[in-house]
């Protein structure tokens, strides 16, 4: 993950917490931004006691914030009775979840895992089955990093070192006209994401998603959308594809709809449901009744409370004040709901984001124009009022910064001519 800077901790408890990481943990990801000990609502709080807003909700996965009372609830609840069987049993909260979710979505069938990434794989297994050599994906996507949802992203520098991949896909642009030309009946499925999150919130159109379907459709080619990043209510619809009055064959969740708990599930439509056969496909901890038993709280809990309509509300509201801030560095305000991109009009979004996190405020920069805001569905007037000021402050030091950057420059290049 990009997009901050560790803060300076030297001496700290914070300081002395990370440099254990450093020596024991993979260094597959970039170092840690902070130390993170508890958490309340739409704030975090690191070791040394600092407190922090947290606009990125463990990238859209805290629906309800951190230690929600319904969360911790369930997962206690279901700790104390039964944490795990295995695929050979089921168990009441298993069915109750694949039940909400096939109410809520229009599905048929789900298959549960432990990821995201485990969800895709899962989609790209059923696409195999139809027998059809060719996938298609969309350029600038991001669908996980195991091997075969490598293959599927669409950005070449992650999947550069792991080649060859899973052969037989296609990355296409974001234009109708180039899936009217790629697509056809040797096309198994189309991946796709309603928002494309790690390109920088940019949102397909309905346009787009309508004639995906109306493609798909026509060759026998399975619509797969991705809503691992925009489910459970985050786009202000219950799953992205809603907007656009379309149904897919299948949809990938996870994120969301376990609130802080490691789930992912493959839902799929009408007669995609009949693929899987008994010994295609299985996961040890998929359907786990600890991770069902708590998705299941926090689905409705998201019902109950509304959240979905709190997420259409409160993203315009924060939407609009942000470009109400007028800063020059705010060039526009993109997405949907509580899923939502602030484009730069300078290459600037890791300076904003380690500046944020010194005023005490958690984004991310998924590039270097773009800044990712996914708080928890929860948030109200009080969390907004606070990221503005933060998120003000963080935009003014970014402009200091930068500006005092060209002085220097510009004194050396004079005392250069000078020389």
């Amino acid at each position: 993950m990009s997009g901050a800077e560790t803060t300076d901790q030297t001496g700290t408890e914070g300081a002395a917490l990370a440099e254990r990481w450093h020596e024991v943990i993979m260094r597959s990801t970039p170092a840690p931004w902070l130390v993170l000990e508890r958490g309340e609502g739409a704030h975090v709080t690191d070791a040394d006691g600092r407190e922090y807003l947290d606009f990125l909700a463990g990238i859209a996965v805290n629906a309800l914030g951190h230690a929600h009372p319904v969360f911790v609830d369930a997962v206690a609840r279901q700790a104390s009775a039964v944490a795990h069987v295995s695929n050979y049993f089921a168990t009441r909260p298993q069915i109750a979840l694949a039940e909400r979710l096939c109410r809520l979505s229009g599905g048929s069938r789900v298959f549960f895992g432990n990821s995201g990434a485990e969800a895709i794989e899962a989609a790209l297994k059923l696409a195999r089955l139809t027998g059809r050599p060719r996938i298609l994906a969309l350029e600038n996507s991001f669908h996980g990093r195991t091997t075969g949802s490598l293959a599927l992203t669409g950005k070449p520098a992650l999947r550069r070192d792991f080649e060859p991949l899973m052969p037989g896909i296609e990355h296409l642009d974001s234009e109708i006209a180039s899936l009217e030309r790629a697509i056809g009946p040797d096309v198994a499925a189309l991946f796709l994401e309603p928002i494309k999150g790690e390109a920088g919130v940019v949102p397909l159109s309905d346009e787009y998603l309508r004639a995906a379907r109306e493609l798909t459709s026509r060759h026998g080619v399975l619509l797969v959308v991705d809503e691992i990043q925009t489910g459970a209510g985050r786009t202000g619809e219950w799953f992205g594809f809603q907007h656009a009055g379309i149904t897919p064959d299948a949809i990938t969740l996870a994120k969301g709809i376990g609130g802080g708990v490691p789930i992912g599930a493959l839902v799929t439509f009408g007669a995609a449901s009949e693929l899987f056969q008994t010994g295609h496909h299985g996961s040890t901890f998929g359907g786990n009744p600890l991770a069902t038993a708590t998705a299941d709280a926090v689905m409705a809990e998201i019902e109950r409370a509304d959240l979905v309509g709190n997420a259409r509300r409160r993203g315009e509201q924060l939407g609009e004040a942000i470009l109400g801030l007028e800063s020059p560095l705010v060039g526009e305000v993109r997405g949907r709901g509580l899923l939502l991109g602030i484009g730069l009009t300078e290459p600037v979004a890791a300076r904003i984001a380690s500046h944020a996190l010194q005023a005490g405020l958690i984004v991310n920069a998924p590039n270097e124009t773009s800044i990712r805001l996914a708080p928890p569905l929860t948030i109200g007037d009080a969390e907004i009022g606070e990221f503005l000021e933060r998120f003000r402050t963080a935009l003014h030091a970014t402009i200091r910064e930068r500006d005092e950057h060209i002085a220097r420059t510009a004194a050396h290049d004079d005392e250069g001519a000078e020389s």
